[in-house]
């Protein structure tokens, strides 16, 4: 649906006569803009699957180990690692590959096989092609059903907001070959 050309100038115009008011100095300023109505902005509610395979081998490894994990500290804390693994429709490496994960990890918890993970899901198919999806969150790893918030997105997935809902696939998983299944929920434009 077009957007008409007065909303752009309602928005402009409503832009430039906003004033800023200080509330605690530099850091803390607030701007009162009134927007017109929301009629013209839709959003979607689309939900993705797909599988991403962390292989560690030494022939060709999508995860490598950064920062060693320090001595004398339980449960690995302080290891952090990058990664760019094959993101898949199925569980098998060999079915249709649908993007890339890319980000990094440490494991940050003393209590328990935590990690804070940050990872661009970078899509390569379908409509979704050179558009990305951020998550930023803990990952308890050893739970079932680990839940991670979408924080932010690109291209079609611009402005995206959600969660995403992470499962080990122990079935297929081997020390080398690990694979996590993903169901992601986001609304976006």
């Amino acid at each position: 649906m077009a957007v008409p050309h007065s909303f752009y100038f309602l928005l402009s115009l409503t832009l430039i006569s906003t004033h800023l008011t200080t509330i605690h100095g530099v850091f803390s300023e607030q701007s009162h803009i009134k927007l017109p109505s929301d009629q013209y902005l839709t959003e979607k509610l689309t939900h993705l699957h797909f599988y991403y395979h962390d292989i560690r081998n030494d022939k060709n490894p999508t995860i490598v180990q950064i920062i060693p994990t320090p001595k004398g500290v339980p449960n690995g804390f302080g290891s952090t690692f990058v990664m760019d693994d094959a993101m898949t429709e199925g569980p098998e490496l060999s079915s249709k590959h649908v993007g890339r994960a890319q980000g990094l990890f440490g494991l940050s918890s003393l209590q328990d096989l935590g990690m804070t993970m940050l990872t661009n899901f970078v899509f390569t198919e379908d409509i979704y092609a050179g558009s990305t999806l951020s998550m930023l969150g803990r990952n308890p790893i050893s739970e079932e059903n680990r839940e991670m918030p979408i924080v932010g997105g690109t291209g079609v997935f611009r402005f995206a907001r959600g969660y995403a809902i992470a499962n080990s696939v122990n079935s297929v998983s081997t020390p080398e070959h690990f694979v996590v299944e993903y169901n992601v929920t986001v609304y976006h434009p």
